[in-house]
């Protein structure tokens, strides 16, 4: 079975015209660029739908698509909540040290002394680091490790695997 990648989640329609609100889920600036593909799942369907970016701009803090073909607000209306991806054949080749979020999600943590402590579930992206959520084993709260060179030390994406050195405060 070929591999899908999440780069978009429609929120909500806008105006009468076919535009729909995204919420972003890539880095990629280009994802979004007029003429390219994306694939649409929708709940309750087996098959994506293959979507042509006709028009793209942002609004707030929202990416707005327009896709070729589909220029009424009823033509969409059903899009709502539907997830945009990417073929992974679609994928661009990262530069060293940079990983995919579908890469690091489901990776186990440890610190260099080999203290285990949970594993990363979600990848957030605030500001000028990635922040990665690791849920920790027995109910604990979850801890917060930003994605920089002094605190992750080794990410290992083949065995699943993330060292960190964490810095004080960062455990408690």
């Amino acid at each position: 079975m070929s591999e899908y990648f999440n780069v978009g989640k429609i929120v909500n329609t806008h105006g009468i015209k076919g535009e729909l609100k995204v919420v972003r889920i890539t880095d990629f600036e280009d994802r979004f660029k007029k003429g390219n593909i994306l694939y649409l799942f929708l709940q309750g369907q087996q098959e994506p739908i293959a979507l042509t970016i006709q028009q793209h701009r942002k609004h707030k803090q929202f990416d707005m698509l327009k896709f070729a073909g589909y220029d009424s607000i009823n033509d969409v209306e059903h899009f709502k909540q539907g997830m945009l991806k990417i073929h992974q054949s679609d994928q661009e080749q990262l530069e060293e040290g940079a990983f995919y979020y579908h890469e690091i999600i489901g990776c186990k943590v440890e610190t260099t002394s080999g203290e285990y402590l949970g594993t990363i579930s979600e990848v957030l992206s605030p500001g000028a680091n990635d922040v990665w959520v690791v849920k920790q084993p027995s109910n604990k709260k979850d801890l917060l490790i930003p994605y920089i060179e002094q605190v992750v030390k080794q990410v290992d994406p083949q065995t699943k695997k993330v060292v960190i050195e964490p810095m004080d405060g960062l455990l408690s």
